[in-house]
C-alpha cells in the first residue's frame, strides 16, 4: 500500500512540475503571434480570436494576473515620478537663501515696498525688526534696527545682501566698518556671495567702495547703487530708485476708491525747502504770477527738516491726496523722495528735467540722464527744463475733465505698481543668476 502512494505522491509532483515548466515556457519564451492587421477581414478575425480562445498552444493561464501586475506597475511608476517632480519642484522653488541686513532706511523701501515683505513687530522704533518671503527659487530672511550690530545677530544664510548709505563722511564711515565685519565672513567661510544696495551721494562720489567690489580686486560681487551712477553696466553694477522717505515713515500706500475717483481741490502741491539761489526760488515766483500759488497747495520753509512730526506728516499726505500734480524741483540731485510718494497717492509729478552739479550722468551713454531709470521704465510724468513752462501745465489743467483726471490717475497708480513688481523681479533675477551654482555654469 505505502509504495503505490509514494510512486502516486511522485507521479503528481513529476507532472506538477512538467506542467510549471511548459507554463512557465509559454509565458516567457514561446514567441507571440503578431496581431492580424487591420486590413483583414472580419472572417480572419473571427478565426483568429477562435483560434487565440481554443487553441491550447495560445492559452496563458497566468495572463490575467500579468496584465494586473502590469497596471500595478505602471501605477508605481508614475507615483514615484510624480513624487520625484514634486521633489525636483521644491527644490528648486527654494533653492536660494539670501539674508538682507538693512543698514540703511532704504532697505525697508527694498523690503516692504518693493519686495512686499512683512516685518514681525508693528512698532517702527523697535530695536529689532525682522522679516521673511520667498520669491521665486529665493528665500530671503530680513534684519534691521538699531539691535543689529555686527557679531551679535544670527547669520541665517551663507549669501547676503548688505543695504547701506554712504552719501556723507559719517555714513561712509560706518558703512566700511560693515563691509569689514562681512569681509572676514568671506575670508573665514562663513559667507560665500556679497551684493550690496548703496544709498551713494547725490553727486555720485562713491570712490570709496571701488576697492570693495570684486571687479577691483574685492569681494563684493553685486552692486546696486542710487542715483545716475555712470558704474552701472547691467552686468554686477546696477541702478537702483531712491524710493519713498521710509526714514520718516512714509507707508505702503494702497489704491483706494476715494484716491482714485475724488474730485481734488487744488492743481498742484509742493511743500519743501526752498534754498538760495536755487531754480526752486524761480519755482515760487512763477507761482505768485497771476495767483497760481492760489491754485496749489504751496508751504514753503527755508531750512530743510529731517524728521517729520505726526502733524507735519498727515499734512503733506494730504496735500498729496488733494492736488491733481506734485511740484517736483531739483535739490542736490534730481532724484526725490517725492516723485515716489507723489506717484503712490496717483498725483502726477511735474519733474524738472536737469543735471544737478557732481559726476552723475556725465558720460555718452546718459545722454537721457538724469532719472535714466525712471525714464527706462516708461514713467508717465511731465518732464520741464524750465519753471517758466508751469503756467500753461497749470492752464491745460483747469480745462481737463474729471474723467480724464481718473484716467490718469489710474495711469500712474497702475505704473507705478508695475514698475515695483519689475524691479522685484529683476532683483530676484539677478541674485539668483549670480548666487545659484546651477545658473552660472558651474
Amino acid at each position: 500500500m505505502r509504495p503505490t502512494r509514494k510512486r502516486l505522491c511522485s507521479a503528481l509532483l513529476a507532472a506538477y512540475s512538467l506542467f510549471s515548466l511548459y507554463a512557465a515556457y509559454s509565458v516567457f519564451l514561446r514567441p507571440r503571434r503578431l496581431p492580424a492587421s487591420r486590413g483583414g477581414t472580419r472572417q480572419q478575425q473571427r478565426h483568429g480570436r477562435e483560434r487565440s480562445s481554443l487553441g491550447n498552444e495560445e492559452w496563458n493561464p497566468w495572463e490575467e494576473d500579468e496584465k494586473n501586475e502590469q497596471i500595478a506597475s505602471q501605477h508605481r511608476y508614475e507615483t514615484n515620478l510624480q513624487m520625484l517632480k514634486n521633489m525636483k519642484t521644491q527644490k528648486e522653488q527654494i533653492d536660494l537663501k539670501v539674508q538682507i541686513w538693512g543698514k540703511a532706511a532704504i532697505g525697508l523701501y527694498l523690503w516692504q515696498h518693493v519686495l512686499e515683505g512683512l516685518l514681525e513687530l508693528a512698532d517702527v522704533t523697535a530695536q529689532w525688526r525682522e522679516g521673511s518671503i520667498k520669491g521665486g527659487k529665493t528665500h530671503f530672511s530680513f534684519v534691521t534696527g538699531p539691535a543689529v550690530v555686527p557679531g551679535y545677530f544670527s547669520i541665517e544664510a551663507d549669501n547676503v545682501v548688505l543695504v547701506l548709505n554712504g552719501r556723507e563722511e559719517a555714513k561712509i564711515t560706518y558703512a566700511t566698518q560693515w563691509l569689514h565685519y562681512a569681509q572676514t565672513l568671506i575670508q573665514t567661510h562663513k559667507l560665500r556671495h556679497i551684493a550690496i544696495v548703496l544709498l551713494g551721494s547725490e553727486q555720485c562720489n562713491n570712490e570709496w567702495i571701488r576697492p570693495y567690489l570684486k571687479r577691483h580686486g574685492g569681494f563684493v560681487e553685486l552692486l546696486f547703487v542710487v542715483y545716475d551712477s555712470t558704474w552701472v553696466n547691467e552686468e554686477d553694477i546696477f541702478q537702483w530708485p531712491l524710493g519713498v522717505a521710509t526714514y520718516r515713515n512714509f507707508p505702503v500706500v494702497e489704491p483706494n476708491w476715494s484716491m482714485l475717483r475724488s474730485p481734488r481741490s487744488y492743481l498742484c502741491n509742493f511743500l519743501g525747502t526752498v534754498y538760495k539761489n536755487s531754480s526752486r526760488e524761480n519755482l515760487m515766483e512763477v507761482l505768485k504770477q497771476d495767483g497760481l500759488d492760489k491754485l496749489c497747495w504751496i508751504a514753503a520753509r527755508e531750512q530743510w527738516q529731517p524728521q517729520e512730526t505726526n502733524e507735519s506728516f498727515k499734512i503733506y499726505q494730504d496735500a498729496l491726496l488733494q492736488s491733481d500734480l506734485t511740484l517736483c524741483p531739483v535739490g542736490l540731485n534730481t532724484e526725490c523722495y517725492r516723485i515716489y510718494e507723489a506717484c503712490s497717492y496717483g498725483s502726477v509729478p511735474v519733474v524738472e528735467d536737469v543735471m544737478t552739479p557732481g559726476k552723475c550722468g556725465n558720460s555718452s551713454i546718459y545722454h537721457r540722464a538724469p532719472l535714466l531709470l525712471l525714464k527706462t521704465m516708461g514713467a508717465p510724468f511731465i518732464f520741464i527744463k524750465n519753471w517758466e513752462e508751469l503756467p500753461a501745465i497749470l492752464e491745460k489743467e483747469k480745462n481737463m475733465s474729471l474723467q480724464e483726471k481718473i484716467q490718469r490717475r489710474k495711469k500712474l497708480i497702475k505704473w507705478y505698481q508695475n514698475f515695483k513688481a519689475q524691479m522685484r523681479q529683476k532683483f530676484i533675477n539677478i541674485l539668483e543668476n549670480s548666487f545659484l551654482p546651477n545658473n552660472k555654469g558651474g
